[in-house]
């Protein structure tokens, strides 16, 4: 888990686009391992407030799941990104945010998300094949949770519904990739990622003819 605090007491000189300076709030980020609780309980406790001559305030952590051995997918498989979870606790812009803010209210935030196994195939710059986990708004969700204090995070795997991705050989305007559905459908994706909203729609109505 990577984690950000900043102080409004120490501040640095940064330059916008005319040169001109500006001083914002200085931030320190570091790694912090998640450690063992029991079963699959993975979990941290971080201070809110880091104190110092700095008066440092937790500004927002950064963690998640993702494919550490891809070999099930095939020999040379590469892991991807996905199923990241971004939780902001000031009205600073966090370090990382692909995804549009959910604004959380409370001091119990509670994330459960669906993943689905993406494997891809690309060649420009070189061949290479990756494993993913495609979720809702792709692979990060940011929230927006000052008063949070306790932080649940559940990742829902679901296995046996695999979606794969061919990408283009060349690049070619109007060219995008097409993706292999665990139904048996193919379709080319504009945004270059599997639809989650159709990925649910596969699984939820196989899980109905059962």
């Amino acid at each position: 888990m990577r984690v950000m605090y900043r102080s409004a007491v120490c501040q640095r000189v940064t330059y916008d686009g005319d040169g001109r300076p500006e001083r914002v709030d200085d931030h320190n980020g570091f790694e912090v391992p998640l450690q063992k609780i029991e079963g699959d309980l993975y979990g941290a406790e971080l201070f809110v407030d880091g104190g110092g001559s700095c008066q440092w305030r937790l500004s927002n952590v950064d963690f998640g799941v993702k494919y550490r051995m891809p070999t099930p997918f095939g020999e040379g498989v590469m892991p991807g990104s996905g199923g990241g979870v971004v939780v902001v606790f000031d009205h600073n812009n966090p370090q990382r945010r692909v995804s549009s803010p959910i604004n959380m209210a409370g001091a119990d935030l509670r994330i459960v998300e669906n993943y689905y196994p993406w494997g891809s195939e690309s060649f420009i710059g070189g061949y290479v094949q990756r494993v993913r986990l495609s979720g809702r708004d792709g692979s990060y969700l940011t929230y927006n949770a000052v008063q949070a204090r306790n932080i649940y995070f559940e990742p829902v795997l679901h296995r046996s519904y695999v979606v794969k991705s061919i990408a283009p050989k060349k690049s070619i305007v109007g060219e995008f990739p097409k993706f292999d559905y665990p139904d048996g459908t193919v379709e080319s994706e504009r945004q270059n990622k599997p639809s989650f909203e159709k990925l649910q729609r596969i699984r939820l109505t196989a899980g109905e003819k059962r």
